[in-house]
């Protein structure tokens, strides 16, 4: 039992407009970032193949926001076996 039941609402409402915060700038970042190269613009426009119901397949570049959030996960877990291996913190 918490001494503050508002404490309880005030960490319900971090998570959830955490959890919104971070899908709007994810999607904005898949939208709008791509690493660029000569032939960018026409691999975002060529269409590679098409299956039933109008969806078409295309051979775009790799986006950014996803190579940072790759990068900062695989970083992450170095150095927190690092830092636990360092201090001596039982997991």
């Amino acid at each position: 039992m918490r001494f503050f039941e508002l404490l309880n609402f005030q960490h319900v409402m971090g998570y959830i407009f955490g959890g919104w915060l971070f899908m709007v700038v994810f999607g904005i970042g898949l939208a709008f970032n791509h690493f660029r190269g000569k032939d960018a613009e026409q691999r975002l426009t060529a269409i590679t193949g098409r299956y039933p119901d109008g969806i078409e397949e295309r051979d775009a570049p790799y986006p950014l926001v996803m190579i940072l959030i790759i990068a900062g996960a695989v970083l992450w877990g170095f150095f927190y076996i690092l830092m636990h291996g360092l201090l001596g913190v039982k997991i």
